[in-house]
């Protein structure tokens, strides 16, 4: 088992005395710019109840600042949290992804389990427990949870219904596929065996890297549960609840889907003829759909997520992409 990196990661800090070849449960907690939220989740996954040996990895995903590298990297270094605090140099959301996951199968010879969660979102107790239970009960490759959205303003709660801020599933069990990162469970052997790197680049600064990778192993058959007791509890400021904000992700979500099945019909013979068929049927049917939703719910708001999908996805044959990473301070 090799400990060496690529130039690109710089270890800034290791808890003294870390026990590599005990821990069986890695989490990567990635971050850029929110050094005292890190600090909260962080509190959060040391609070954990759990039976499992745990190191944290912490990917700093701000070369210049490293304000979390900065604020954190002492408390691993007095060993108030196990694990190391990495810098990854190229800026991107699958970088940083990347280079947690690296340095989880480079150090740690005995892990069997990768956790990640992001440094907007605290853990509740027994995540951990719940997610590794669900793994273990139906024996799968993948596992999934809840991201609870946490709204400052009470009178923004029911906003968590809507399809940006709601879970793809509600009920623990095997499940088609996933679709994020911010809330996962991944077995070692999809990481030996998926090529690095994991997360494709393209992906950086517009997101869904994750589903894309999720995408793969999926057709490489790996296979996914829900944990719906595993709860993750994110924090949503208040620019994302903003008309602009939510029409801006639900487009941004049709871009990634028809991105992720561009590359799954790549070697397709009529694949970008399917693709753009299936953008066309989803932006065309879009209307009714959000009619029936915006009657269910009676809420306009939710229709109409439908058509800012259908034409997200359609406006991405020509070229449309939202990268959001690029201006992190209006995500």
């Amino acid at each position: 088992m090799t400990k060496t990196l690529p130039n690109n990661i710089e270890i800034r800090a290791i808890t003294p005395d870390l026990a590599y070849d005990q821990i069986d449960t890695v989490i990567t907690i990635p971050t850029f710019k929110r050094p005292e939220h890190l600090l909260q989740t962080l509190r959060s996954l040391n609070a954990q109840i759990t039976v499992k040996n745990i190191a944290l990895i912490v990917i700093e995903n701000d070369a210049l600042a490293q304000e979390g590298a900065k604020a954190i990297a002492p408390l691993f270094l007095q060993s108030q949290f196990n694990g190391m605090v990495i810098v990854e140099e190229q800026a991107g959301n699958c970088n940083a992804y990347n280079a947690g996951w690296l340095t989880a199968l480079r150090y740690f010879p005995n892990f069997q389990q990768l956790l990640v969660i992001d440094d907007d979102e605290i853990a509740s107790p027994h995540w951990v427990e719940e997610l590794c239970k669900t793994q273990a009960q139906f024996q799968t490759d993948f596992v999934g949870g809840p991201q609870v959205p946490v709204f400052n303003d009470i009178q923004k709660r029911n906003w968590a219904s809507h399809p940006v801020f709601a879970p793809p599933y509600h009920v623990t069990g095997k499940v088609p596929i996933l679709f994020s990162s911010g809330n996962l469970l991944i077995m070692r052997r999809v990481l030996e065996e998926m090529p690095f790197p994991f997360l494709e680049p393209m992906f950086n600064f517009t997101g869904g890297g994750d589903s894309d990778f999720i995408d793969r192993s999926h057709r490489k058959g790996f296979n996914a549960a829900w944990a719906n007791d595993a709860k993750l509890f994110e924090t949503v400021p208040a620019r994302r609840l903003q008309a602009d904000w939510i029409r801006t992700r639900a487009m941004r979500n049709g871009m990634i889907s028809t991105m992720v099945e561009r590359r799954r019909r790549a070697d397709e013979p009529f694949g970008h003829l399917i693709n753009f068929g299936r953008s066309l049927a989803i932006l065309g049917f879009s209307p009714f759909k959000a009619a029936i939703k915006a009657a269910q719910s009676r809420s306009i708001n939710i229709g109409l997520n439908y058509i800012y999908v259908g034409l997200g996805r359609f406006m991405a044959h020509f070229g449309y992409q939202y990268e959001q990473y690029r201006a992190p301070e209006k995500n």
